[in-house]
C-alpha cells in the first residue's frame, strides 16, 4: 500500500477522455494538443499520445518537457519571451506563437524557419472569474486591433485564440465562435491554421461531441484552415484523485478532520478560485475536511461519511489530476505527494511513480 498523501491517475478514466478526443478528432479533422500548463505528468504520457496531435506550452520549460516527453507537433506560446529564451524556445518548437505584435516585431526573424503565429484576443470569454479572464479590462493576453493584425499578416501563419473556461454550453460556444467569424473572417481568411485553445468541456457527461464536431469541420472548412484545440481539463476530466489519511479529529462545534495534505500546497486552484474540494457526500457523519498546514483557511471542505472517520482512515478527494501537480509546492516543508497510476489491466494494479523526499524540498532552495 503506497503511503498517502498521494495523486492516483485512474488509467481507465483518462483512456475515456483520450477515446472522445479521438472521437471529435475523427468527425472534426481538428488537431489536438495537450495543455501542459493543466497536466504535465510525464508518467501517464504513454497512455496518452496515441490519442493526440502532441502538446502546447506556455512556457520555455513546458515546451522542452513537451517536446521531450510528449513528442508531436510541439507548440510554443508564453505571455513574453526572453531574449536568452528565444533560440532555445524555437530549437524545440514547430510553431510559436507571440503573445503581441511587439514580441513578433523582435523576434519573428529569429523564427522564420517555423510557423509563427499570433495570439487574437476577441474581448470576450466564458470565464466567471476575473482573475482568469481573458477579456478583462486592459488585458495584456493577445492583439485584437484589425488594422494591426492585418499588417502582421505576411509574418504569421496562423493565431490562437483562448476566451473559453470551463465552457460546457456547446450554444454559448456556437454563438461566439460564430461572433469571431463574423468580426475577423477577413482576416481569418488569409491564414492556414486557427487554434482554439482550451477550456472546451467538451469531456463532460451529455456534451453534444457530434455538434461540436460538425461545427469545427464547418468552420475549418469556411476559412479553408487547420483547427486546433488545446484540451487541458478536457484531457483530464474526472482521472485523478488525491488519497489522503486523516491525522487527527477536533470538534470546536464542528467535526474537524485533519489529514496528511494541504489545499494550500497540493490543490492550490481550488484557493485561489475560493472553491471546495470534491468530497464524499454520502452518510449522515458530516465533517470539514482541512490540511494540515498553518494557513487557517487550509480547508478542503465539508464531507459525509456512512460512518464515524478515525484516525488512519483515508479520504480520497476527486477531480484531482487539473492544475495540481503542476502547481504543487513547498509551503510548511509538507511533502508533496507521491504520484502513482492505477493501470487499466483489468487487475486495477497501481503503480508508484514517482516519491518526493527531503531531498527535493531541499533542492528546491539554495
Amino acid at each position: 500500500m503506497i503511503p498517502t498523501p498521494f495523486y492516483l491517475i485512474d488509467e481507465a478514466r483518462l483512456l475515456q477522455n483520450m477515446q472522445k478526443i479521438a472521437r471529435l478528432r475523427e468527425l472534426s479533422g481538428a488537431k489536438a494538443l495537450l495543455a501542459l500548463k493543466c497536466f504535465a505528468t510525464w508518467g501517464a504520457f504513454p497512455t496518452m499520445q496515441p490519442y493526440l496531435d502532441g502538446s502546447t506550452s506556455s512556457s520555455l520549460f513546458e515546451l522542452r518537457l513537451g517536446r521531450e516527453k510528449f513528442g508531436g507537433e510541439t507548440h510554443a506560446y508564453s505571455v513574453a519571451w526572453s531574449d536568452t529564451e528565444i533560440d532555445e524556445a524555437i530549437s524545440y518548437a514547430d510553431k510559436i506563437i507571440f503573445n503581441s505584435l511587439s514580441q513578433l516585431d523582435r523576434f519573428a526573424d529569429k523564427a522564420a524557419h517555423i510557423d509563427c503565429g499570433l495570439r487574437l484576443n476577441p474581448r470576450f470569454s466564458t470565464s466567471g472569474f476575473d482573475l482568469a479572464d481573458p477579456a478583462r479590462p486592459f488585458s495584456r493576453l493577445g492583439e485584437w486591433d484589425m488594422t494591426k493584425l492585418m499588417a502582421a499578416l505576411p509574418r504569421i501563419s496562423g493565431v490562437m485564440i483562448h476566451y473559453n473556461c470551463e465552457n460546457r454550453d456547446f450554444d454559448l460556444f456556437d454563438q461566439q465562435l460564430t461572433r469571431i467569424e463574423t468580426e475577423f473572417r477577413d482576416f481569418l481568411r488569409q491564414l492556414k491554421w486557427v487554434s482554439l485553445g482550451g477550456g472546451i468541456h467538451f469531456t463532460g457527461e451529455g456534451y453534444p461531441l457530434e455538434a461540436l464536431a460538425a461545427r469545427l469541420r464547418a468552420f475549418a472548412e469556411r476559412f479553408g484552415i487547420q483547427v486546433y484545440l488545446e484540451p487541458g481539463e478536457a484531457s483530464i476530466t474526472g482521472a485523478a484523485s488525491l488519497e489522503v489519511s486523516v491525522l487527527d479529529i477536533i470538534d470546536n462545534g464542528k467535526q474537524v478532520a485533519i489529514v496528511d495534505s494541504s489545499i494550500e500546497a497540493h490543490m492550490l486552484d481550488l484557493l485561489i478560485y475560493r472553491e471546495t474540494a470534491k468530497l464524499p457526500q454520502t452518510g449522515d457523519h458530516a465533517y470539514q475536511i482541512a490540511g494540515k498546514t498553518c494557513l487557517a483557511g487550509d480547508i478542503f471542505g465539508d464531507a459525509k461519511f456512512p460512518a464515524p472517520l478515525a484516525v488512519g482512515d483515508r479520504v480520497s478527494i476527486a477531480d484531482a489530476a487539473g492544475y495540481t501537480m503542476v502547481k504543487k509546492n513547498w509551503f510548511n516543508g509538507v511533502n508533496m505527494p507521491a504520484i502513482a497510476i492505477r493501470r487499466a489491466d483489468g487487475n486495477g494494479t497501481i503503480e508508484l511513480i514517482r516519491e518526493f523526499t527531503y531531498e527535493d524540498y531541499r533542492s528546491s532552495l539554495s
